[in-house]
């Protein structure tokens, strides 16, 4: 089964924390924010691939053996993820970072820009892995089901996942549990409208 905790299970916490010079409680609140908005923004471009960002290419760039054995930072590459960002959240990427900002103290708007590029490589490879029917994720062997609809389906499991139930009212109330409700409101009139962009 899919699931979120499995997905966090594969985020080098420690070793993001080094890079990003904060402790691993910090750490944590911030991949904890950060992963299901990636989630979101990923699911918004899953089934419209003209809006930017071609979610089944990225999914297939990702280096097969990234999560094999524990996934070691260094061998993420940002840039890819600093370019994964721009295309999944467009002219809304500052607005992204100031919302998940608001969710630690200190210099968390910077220590978020840093993130969000280390983690989506990491989700992507997850959703590779699970789309090519790592961890029960059913393909029946057909190559289509790491197309959009397989990809979105495992998206929707996660975001699921992320509150802990099924979400009940849509995106805003899922980042709103995973977030605080203010920024959850930003967070998914932003990605309402990546959704709406066809």
């Amino acid at each position: 089964m899919t699931s979120f905790d499995d997905l966090l299970s594969n985020v080098p916490v420690g070793q993001i924390a080094d890079k990003l010079g904060v402790d691993e409680a910090t750490a944590t609140t911030a991949i904890n924010a950060a992963i299901p908005v990636l989630l979101g923004g990923f699911q918004a471009q899953a089934g419209n691939p003209d809006v930017g960002l071609n979610l089944e290419g990225e999914v297939a760039n990702q280096p097969l053996g990234l999560l094999d054995g524990g996934v070691d930072i260094d061998q993420v590459d940002t840039d890819n993820g600093s370019q994964i960002i721009d295309q999944t959240f467009g002219t809304e990427k500052n607005t992204v970072i100031s919302a998940l900002g608001n969710v630690g103290g200190g210099n968390a708007q910077d220590l978020m820009a840093k993130l969000l590029p280390m983690l989506a490589p990491i989700v992507l490879a997850y959703l590779g892995k699970k789309a090519l029917g790592g961890g029960g994720v059913a393909t029946g062997g057909d190559a289509a089901a790491a197309s959009g609809g397989g990809i979105g389906d495992i998206l929707g499991s996660l975001l699921g996942g992320a509150t802990g139930g099924k979400g009940g009212g849509g995106l805003g109330d899922i980042l709103g549990k995973a977030v605080g409700q203010n920024a959850g409101n930003v967070l998914g009139n932003v990605l309402g409208g990546l959704f709406g962009k066809k």
